[in-house]
């Protein structure tokens, strides 16, 4: 069941919060290896802060078009153990399949994707280790999943189908405008220290070149530049990243750390106004909204 059979697809996309420390990825690589020894697995990272599912379904989305066709194993999963489904979702036509729990880390992508085309959860025990302890789906359930999936068993094999209406929604904030200000919210800093926004570049057109950013911290000028070298030394530059999202950032230097952002900090941008100070901070109320 392994050489002679040909392979419907030879690449494993491998995303987890298992970090590097522990020996839960080379497990899971050895699980996939064992069962389909020509498959490759592509790790796209392990450093996903723990239980963070959110971080994990916008790491995925951000890699999605740059992954391979083929099976793409995600699991930041909190939950392991409960009720939660683990799944298998086909997208693009099934040109690629989905497996992770059922708790939005997946969902981003699916709708990146235009949606599901078949999703199924995985309870077959052909296609699954049977394990008392229940903590470690990614060994037990979605590696073995992903192997045979790869080998061309069918995804309807792996268990009963599910309505993807019914899949778990993805968790993404979205900027809000009120009153000449636009209202985001940092998606992620990246080791450099560069703050991703929720905003789409054509949300900034209606406002200056140089704009008021509005945090917690207080307010900081900032100036939209096409490269980083095209900052002043200490200058906050905002720039449209390899993502197509706006990013904060400092040329060389992090900017994150020099404004106190992190993860799901709020950020306004406002166009500057002479007559208001500087140093005003407008509160902002911001939460992931169901989409």
């Amino acid at each position: 069941m392994t050489g002679s059979t040909p392979l419907r697809f030879d690449t494993v996309s491998f995303l987890s919060d298992y970090g590097r420390v522990d020996e839960f990825v080379g497990v899971v690589h050895s699980v996939i290896r064992s069962i389909a020894p020509e498959v490759r697995v592509i790790d796209i990272t392990h450093d996903i802060e723990p239980y963070d599912v959110r971080a994990g379904g916008l790491a995925l989305v951000r890699a999605a078009n740059y992954l391979a066709p083929g099976v793409v194993v995600a699991v930041v999963d909190p939950t392991v153990g409960t009720s939660r489904r683990p799944i298998a979702v086909e997208i693009g036509g099934g040109s690629s399949i989905l497996v992770g729990p059922d708790n939005g880390v997946l969902a981003p992508v699916v709708r990146l994707c235009g949606g599901a085309d078949r999703a199924f959860e995985i309870v077959n025990p052909e296609y699954r280790f049977t394990t008392e302890g229940g903590t470690f789906d990614g060994r037990d359930v979605f590696a073995p999943a992903a192997a045979h999936l790869c080998l061309g068993v069918d995804i309807s094999e792996l268990g009963p189908e599910i309505d993807p209406i019914s899949l778990f929604p993805a968790m993404v904030p979205l900027p809000r405008e009120e009153e000449g200000l636009l209202h985001a919210e940092v998606l992620w800093v990246d080791r450099y220290g560069n703050a991703q926004l929720n905003v789409d570049p054509d949300q900034l057109e209606e406002f200056d070149d140089v704009v008021r950013l509005v945090l917690d911290s207080g307010a900081r000028s900032a100036r939209r530049v096409p490269t980083f070298a095209s900052l002043n030394p200490n200058e906050i530059g905002m720039i449209v990243d390899a993502y197509g999202l706006v990013s904060v950032v400092l040329d060389r230097k992090s900017a994150a750390e020099e404004l106190g952002l992190r993860t799901a900090s709020a950020v306004s941008i406002e166009d500057i106004d002479e007559t208001r100070p500087s140093g005003t901070v407008t509160p902002v109320d911001l939460g992931p909204r169901r989409i």
